[in-house]
């Protein structure tokens, strides 16, 4: 996946420049885990398949490093996750580019393969994660916990599984702008002017593509038809109201980007934050354009530390990892079965921004073809 910060699921200007340079650093592969009876941790497809999760954490520990890609501390509580890992297993995460993006990730996984310093996990928009799949760039790999991931949001091989997600949703500065919109028709009147924005672009980030979506739902279009999306931005940028500003917490705070459209999970998170800051940002999820999807994991095919990977992902499905992204205002996939297996955070749910309904995502061909229209049509609609 940005937050505000540009790790919003794609390449990102200048950061894909300085990506290509570092992702390009040569270096071995180091040496297969194997079990006592030659099983592989690079081609195991479950810890049982490995033997077990006690041999997984054993040859996760002698690996000793879990490489990571594009986590940001404060995207969906990713500080504390990468923290609860380290301490109960004692294995060191490195977290490379934290503001990267979803392509950025899989550039490294293609221009580093065979080397050390290729990530061993991914976090990736979905739609990246259905193309890292389709390029045959991801281990089938089923967690402890996978029978109980909504069919739909998993790949039946276990190539990807979605993790987290929410809505989009409107976050202003209510001592900035005097009544805060709470819809996306809201956002064209005339009173925001220059004050709207999205976190990245939306050929390249996840939350900036869910927010084009949000407005083609707000204005006639559906999971089939992203155009009216592209159209509404084209009038909000001719009549003033878009700034090409892409949101960050530097931007909100200097009063560049009073209003963003962004996850409800990074935005609610920030609402705290910038409160110590003496900014009141107000958290809405628009009714007319209510546009729902999560991030997936994925483990690299040749990920560097084969067993840490399915460890890392052992760790993120437990009870313990998935209430750790709930009290980032983050809802985990497993947060129905942990409802009624009675493992769910419920003070930490209680503090998710309303929502009503239950939500629908789009499939994988009607993602494809949106961002076709997307890169197609969105520097036109939002240019001069």
């Amino acid at each position: 996946m940005s937050v505000f910060l540009p790790r919003t699921a794609v390449l990102t200007g200048g950061l894909a420049v300085v990506a290509a340079l570092t992702l390009s650093a040569c270096g071995a592969a180091p040496e297969e885990s194997t079990t006592a009876n030659g099983k592989s941790a690079a081609t195991a497809t479950s810890a049982e398949d490995f033997g077990g999760l006690d041999a997984l954490v054993t040859a996760a520990k002698k690996e000793g490093k879990l490489s990571a890609i594009a986590l940001p501390p404060d995207w969906a509580n990713y500080g504390a996750l990468i923290a609860g890992f380290e301490k109960k297993y004692g294995i060191k995460i490195s977290v490379e580019a934290p503001d990267g993006s979803s392509q950025d990730e899989i550039n490294a996984v293609t221009s580093r393969k065979g080397q050390d310093r290729a990530p061993d996990v991914l976090d990736l928009g979905s739609s990246f994660a259905l193309s890292a799949a389709q390029q045959g760039l991801l281990a089938p790999y089923k967690v402890a916990s996978f029978g109980d991931i909504p069919e739909g949001q998993k790949d039946p091989k276990g190539q990807w599984f979605n993790d987290y997600g929410g809505y989009i949703s409107i976050g202003c500065d209510a001592k900035a702008v005097k009544t805060c919109p709470t819809t996306f028709k809201d956002l064209l009147k005339p009173e925001y002017k220059g004050q709207v924005a999205l976190n990245g672009n939306p050929t390249k980030s996840g939350s900036a593509f869910g927010g084009v979506y949000a407005a083609a739902l707000a204005n006639g279009g559906s999971f089939d038809d992203i155009q009216p999306g592209l159209d509404f931005f084209a009038e909000l940028k001719k009549n003033g109201n878009y700034t090409p500003v892409e949101s960050t917490p530097a931007t909100v705070e200097k009063g560049e980007t009073p209003i963003s459209i962004d996850w409800d999970y990074l935005n609610a998170g920030y609402a705290e934050e910038f409160q110590s800051k003496g900014l009141d940002w107000k958290v809405s999820v628009p009714e007319d354009g209510k546009f729902s999807q999560y991030y997936s994991q994925a483990i690299n095919k040749d990920a560097p530390h084969p067993a840490a990977a399915r460890l890392w992902q052992e760790y993120l499905y437990s009870a313990e990892g998935q209430n750790l992204w709930l009290a980032g205002y983050a809802r985990p996939v497993l947060m129905t079965a942990m409802e009624k297996a009675g493992t769910l955070d419920k003070t930490a749910a209680a503090k998710l921004p309303e929502v009503s309904g239950t939500p629908s995502f789009p499939t994988e061909d009607q993602q494809s073809k949106a961002k076709e229209v997307l890169a197609q049509g969105w520097g036109k609609a939002v240019s001069g």
